[in-house]
């Protein structure tokens, strides 16, 4: 049987990325670059082979379902939104700036920071309780639709935890791949194993603002670490 070939796209820039506020599971809309973007995702799949995709899956958060809208609406597709492909839930943290975080939970902040698999935080979830969530909905989807493609629109965490999947990262530490809004990243499952064939594809969005990039403060980098996102 064929593999099944999954392209993974992250949802477009909302005014929460570009304030680098955390917006986890709380429903928040595209901004108008954001809107720009899915256009752009859109336009650059009606002129490839994923304009025959038969299936379009998204997150069922906003700024997802916005994101697959335009391709959902050019070809026609039905989306099918999904609520295993969520963002991670950051719990208390969501809504919050990293400033603000650091000045109202300065403890949580401090633990957060370790990047440490089995921590959650008050109201949330683990990136251990994530990564077994956020696995187990892609592998459904890639068995369900086996053998075909299928077009996915999601989130920054859950394209970590496949990129750590693929590389058989640890799930402690800090992220360490690009993962652009409205970028495109094309994965095959076969037989149950993932492998990227293309990670964070960007040419679509040639000419548009610099995205909105987090970089911690220098005391919470470790050696050979890299800056993450939320």
């Amino acid at each position: 049987m064929r593999p099944t070939e999954l392209l993974l796209i992250r949802h477009g820039e909302t005014d929460w990325n570009r304030a680098l506020r955390f917006q986890g599971q709380v429903d928040i809309a595209l901004n108008d670059i954001g809107h720009q973007q899915a256009q752009r995702v859109c336009d650059h799949l009606q002129r490839t082979d994923w304009a025959q995709a038969l299936h379009l899956h998204s997150s069922d958060l906003l700024r997802a379902r916005q994101t697959a809208e335009p391709f959902a609406r050019a070809l026609p597709r039905t989306c099918q939104p999904r609520s295993g492909l969520r963002e991670q839930n950051f719990g208390i943290f969501d809504g919050l700036s990293t400033h603000e975080i650091q000045a109202q939970h300065p403890q949580l902040w401090a633990q957060w920071r370790r990047f440490e698999a089995d921590f959650a935080l008050p109201q949330g979830e683990s990136t251990r309780q994530f990564h077994a969530r956020v696995m187990a909905e892609l592998q459904e989807i890639a068995h369900h639709h086996a053998g075909e493609r299928v077009v996915v629109v999601t989130h920054g965490g859950v394209l970590d935890m496949v990129w750590r999947s693929v590389h058989q990262l640890s799930l402690n530490g800090p992220r360490q791949c690009d993962i652009p809004n409205a970028g495109l990243n094309h994965v095959q499952v076969t037989q149950g194993r993932f492998e990227i064939l293309a990670w964070a594809g960007t040419p679509h969005l040639a000419g548009m603002p610099p995205q909105p990039i987090y970089r911690p403060p220098p005391e919470v980098l470790t050696p050979n670490s890299a800056p993450t996102g939320h």
